[in-house]
């Protein structure tokens, strides 16, 4: 494969063709993320029936949570490994690793007809995409960074996020239209393994495009590269405070994604007891939002510095986030439900529009993908992941269904400490030579 060493020939055509393909496999990864949180009742009827629907919906929850916590040992395994030979293969790697977890899923039988071998293989493959995903968000990050325009590095890096945001609204219009045209319960039957199958279509033409990436040139000129996992390993121990405040930096983004992603369709249904059509299209117009405000966030970032952006956002949540849902639940509605997840919209995109791209500034370049992918997957397994499990048990202990706020706050905290922290740590800016 030949290909021109001076990215300043590239047409803008080619620019964005790069960045779609690169950000093809995050989609896939996120795609089947969401699916699992929105269809989460359906799945637990089908793997883990109990006596209380409550109980069934929450060990649900923890399957979707638990593939967070194999997240930080795929970012240390599989990042040390993009690191070693590659973004390209290591992009690869971690999307043939995401295509077996979600065939896995997708085709395993439910409880009634093979017992508990129904729940023990969903979460043999919620692993199996919990160690994808440990590095695939970091690959897709750090190659948008090494392949980005001088002073556009924010704009570019947005769109990793914003690759989730397409997810969002295909799995939530997907949901619309299945929901629309099937019963409830053809839907608990077998109509919530629809959208999983799906997922499954896709992934031969994920492969085809992402087969087609060049490594990065920063990569490619990169003096030192680690050359075994023992190194990896020990740099990774070295550079452990970048990787704590990154990881306090991402709490924040984490947290606030999957509560008006991930954990939307369940709390309306559940606890608003919206329609879940209506729900769904909330989930849609929120993966819109979403995907406005990345960029937006990114781009001002590229102008006026990230900082700002990392300090107003989580201090806007804190002042909002409680009254807001305070007024959603006293008088549940699609329209206030609507205009309290975009206002929560707003702070993530613009948020983590800054943030991801500040991250990958901030790691050491020769362990960049590990580091980043560490960092983030900590706090997705402390914060985001288990958002709608915490959330729901919340809600259950205080009787509050404004409660997950809290949660969010706590995380927006976090976040503000880890950039006062940043602010003293000195960041080393990405090259190509």
């Amino acid at each position: 494969m030949t290909r021109s060493h001076e990215s300043g020939a590239e047409s803008p055509f080619a620019v964005i063709g790069k960045v779609l393909r690169v950000a093809s496999g995050n989609f896939l990864e996120q795609y089947d993320f969401f699916v699992f949180g929105f269809y989460a009742t359906y799945i637990a009827k089908a793997y883990f029936p109990t006596g209380s629907e409550v109980a069934s919906i929450m060990l649900s929850l923890a399957t979707f949570g638990i593939g967070f916590l194999m997240r930080p040992i795929g970012a240390v395994v599989l990042g040390a490994y993009i690191d070693r030979v590659g973004r390209r293969q290591g992009l690869l790697v971690t999307l043939g690793i995401m295509a077996i977890g979600t065939l896995t899923i997708t085709f395993t039988p439910d409880y009634s007809r093979i017992g508990l071998f129904a729940p023990l293989i969903v979460l043999v493959g919620r692993l199996l995409q919990g160690f994808s995903a440990g590095a695939e968000l970091g690959g897709v990050s750090v190659y948008l960074a090494e392949i980005a325009k001088p002073g556009r590095r924010g704009f570019y890096v947005a769109w990793q996020s914003a690759s989730q945001q397409v997810a969002v609204l295909f799995a939530a219009a997907l949901g619309f239209g299945l929901t629309s045209y099937m019963s409830e319960g053809e839907m608990a039957a077998w109509g919530w393994r629809i959208p999983l199958a799906v997922g499954c279509a896709i992934i031969p033409l994920i492969f085809w495009l992402r087969g087609s990436l060049e490594e990065t040139e920063a990569f490619e000129h990169m003096q030192q590269k680690p050359h075994s996992f023992r190194e990896v390993s020990a740099l990774l121990v070295a550079n452990s405070r970048p990787i704590l405040i990154g990881m306090m930096l991402v709490a924040f983004t984490t947290t606030s994604f999957y509560m008006i992603t991930a954990y939307t369709p369940t709390f309306g249904k559940t606890e608003l007891k919206l329609a879940p059509n209506a729900v769904l299209a909330v989930t849609a117009v929120v993966g819109l939002a979403n995907l406005f405000w990345l960029p937006v966030g990114g781009a001002i970032s590229d102008r006026i510095g990230r900082y700002p952006m990392l300090f107003a956002m989580p201090v806007a949540a804190i002042l909002t986030a409680y009254p807001l849902l305070a007024w959603l639940v006293v008088a549940p509605s699609f329209t206030r439900l609507l205009i309290a997840v975009l206002v929560l919209s707003t702070f993530y995109g613009i948020y983590n529009g800054s943030m991801v791209a500040f991250l990958t500034e901030f790691m050491p370049p020769s362990i960049r993908t590990a580091a980043f992918s560490l960092a983030y997957s900590l706090a997705t397994a402390i914060f985001g992941g288990f958002t709608p499990l915490v959330s729901t048990a919340l809600i259950k202990q205080t009787g509050d269904k404004a409660i997950p706020a809290v949660w969010l706050s706590l995380a927006a905290v976090v976040s503000i400490i880890g950039a006062l922290l940043a602010q003293r740590t000195k960041r080393i800016e990405i090259t190509a030579d």
